[in-house]
């Protein structure tokens, strides 16, 4: 997350990041790129599974 974080915005951050986690969309992507995402933090494979889906979705 870009810019200054308050512990609150950190705390949000980090509850949003643990519900896309275990939802059923990002298992099954994270299924499909297991090679890929073998070194990421949580996070980053976070990051780049929304940035994935809106990409996808601005098609």
């Amino acid at each position: 997350m870009a810019g200054i974080q308050t512990s609150t915005d950190m705390e949000i951050w980090n509850n949003l990041i643990s519900a896309i986690a275990a939802s059923s969309g990002f298992q099954s992507w994270q299924l499909e790129h297991d090679a890929q995402l073998q070194k990421l933090r949580l996070e980053q494979q976070v990051q780049r599974y929304l940035r994935e889906t809106l990409e996808t979705l601005a098609y």
